[in-house]
């Protein structure tokens, strides 16, 4: 019979995840993954493959936890506009939470990352531009209601949003408050296109 880990899995992974978080993908190493995640290296390798391989998983729960805000406000809101507030309002609190790291995972973790780190780069660039057509579509969809005028600047728009999003994780990074970043989220609210008058 196959004997029985030791070690819960899950608890595990999101130690993992904070160390990335918290450090980058490059400066965490498997003695720091080891010691965050209370296992050694023996049974890491066994759970969770290599270190490319617990920072996929990981990033993949930081998508289903942490990060999953984004997605939520995208798809529940009624309007781009309303969408895209609440996203950046919503990202003023999680990136300065108290709970956990600060910033977003998927936007700090392979910062300075090395030509042997390009894959996790390449996968973290490919998370950032689905995240940036996700706002695309709703900002498309405010066009297409006639909410929006025809000739508004979609990809641009997008584009503005989605570096406000980062910036303002690199400011939390910084030590910004949640005020502080509750403020930068107004003033980019306010370059929205005006509403098409009926």
């Amino acid at each position: 019979m196959a004997r029985q880990r030791a070690f819960d899995r899950d608890t595990a992974l999101e130690s993992a995840l904070r160390a990335f978080w918290q450090h980058g993908y490059e400066a965490t190493s498997i003695a720091g993954l080891t010691a965050a995640m209370g296992i050694r290296p023996p049974s890491l390798y066994a759970a969770f493959g290599d270190k490319r391989r617990l920072f996929e998983e990981a990033v993949h729960r930081y998508q289903r936890t942490h990060g999953a805000f984004t997605t939520r406000a995208l798809a529940e809101e009624p309007t781009g506009r309303q969408a895209i507030e609440r996203v950046l309002r919503e990202a003023a609190a999680e990136y300065t939470s108290e709970e956990h790291p600060k910033g977003c995972l998927i936007i700090s973790a392979a910062v300075n990352c090395g030509p042997e780190s390009a894959e996790v780069e390449e996968l973290l660039r490919g998370f950032r531009q689905e995240a940036k057509s996700a706002l695309k579509r709703r900002i498309d969809e405010d066009v297409a209601a006639g909410l929006i005028p025809a000739a508004t600047d979609t990809a641009g728009l997008a584009a503005f949003y989605a570096s406000v999003i980062q910036g303002m994780s690199t400011q939390a990074r910084d030590g910004a408050g949640h005020a502080e970043l509750l403020r930068i989220a107004t003033l980019a609210m306010s370059v929205w296109p005006p509403v098409t008058e009926p």
